[in-house]
């Protein structure tokens, strides 16, 4: 299978490209760095530059290519800018979309999060609501989310993988990442609102089996949805830290209810490598010195 994959040098991307070329899947990779691209990748994937804000240059590329599957597993997260995000979920996807239609391509991968749900007291499934209705600045999340997922949805075949919150290498929940530092730090929030984790590779792993998946969104995320009172303490004992001075916050948000990967595990055979951030969170470590 031919794989047109958006955000191949990502924390998941750059993870997926050897996935995919083991299994022998051909990558053609739309890159608006090549010189990084080919640090990162190697001769993995074949490179096609450009933005994927760029409309043109994205329908130019998917055309060039005649891909069987374009994939998009784009973030804009690198200055913490929820607007920029969200305006990449928007219109990059958008792009992608129109320039795989117009290509004839019929299916279509891409990322989005297990966390955009509405409030409820339990895990959320597939088949729960996203939270429309939030309050900023949860709702410009929520905006860029489900205008992605729309757009996913007009493709002949689209998964959308509803991804937990990232922990491993190069994310930000690691020893050396934005949260080990705030652990460390002591500014890691206490909290009993509820997290759904995914170990990077998990999620890696996941995309390359979507290729073979029927239409729909699927939660992707460990066996072990947990409040921040339980997991927080683990994380700061694994990056080194010592535990988090404050007391919990009172309750928590009714969004942050986590999600469950039943559907993912029972009827599409994904089986997580971690299937708790309790083994995973083991792995960390110390920062290097």
């Amino acid at each position: 299978m031919h794989v047109f994959l958006a955000g191949a040098t990502g924390i998941v991307g750059r993870r997926i490209v050897p996935l995919l070329t083991a299994a022998g899947h051909t990558v053609t990779a739309f890159v608006r760095d090549p010189e990084r691209a080919v640090r990162v990748l190697g001769e993995d994937a074949t490179l096609i530059p450009g933005d994927v804000m760029d409309a043109p240059a994205v329908r130019s590329a998917v055309a060039s290519a005649q891909p069987d599957v374009v994939m998009n597993q784009l973030t804009d997260l690198a200055e913490g800018s929820l607007a920029s995000n969200a305006r990449l979920r928007i219109e990059g996807t958008r792009h992608l979309v129109d320039a795989a239609s117009a290509a004839g391509v019929r299916s279509f991968v891409t990322q989005s999060i297990a966390w955009a749900y509405a409030p409820g007291q339990t895990p959320a499934d597939e088949t729960t609501p996203l939270d429309v209705d939030a309050d900023e600045p949860r709702h410009t999340t929520i905006e860029g989310v489900v205008a992605l997922e729309q757009a996913a949805r007009r493709m002949p075949r689209w998964v959308v993988l509803r991804y937990g919150l990232f922990y491993g290498p190069d994310t930000w929940y690691w020893s050396d990442g934005r949260f080990g530092a705030a652990a460390r730090e002591g500014r890691l929030e206490n909290t009993y609102d509820i997290t759904s984790f995914v170990h990077i590779d998990d999620a890696a792993a996941a995309a390359v089996q979507a290729l073979h998946w029927p239409s729909g969104p699927v939660n992707i995320c460990d066996d072990d949805p947990a409040a921040g009172t339980e997991w927080i303490p683990a994380f700061c004992g694994a990056v080194g830290a010592p535990g988090p001075p404050q007391p919990p916050l009172p309750e928590r948000a009714g969004f942050a209810r986590g999600a469950h990967n039943t559907y993912a595990r029972r009827t599409l055979g994904w089986e997580p490598r971690w299937p708790s951030w309790r083994d995973g969170f083991a792995g960390l470590g110390p920062p290097a010195s």
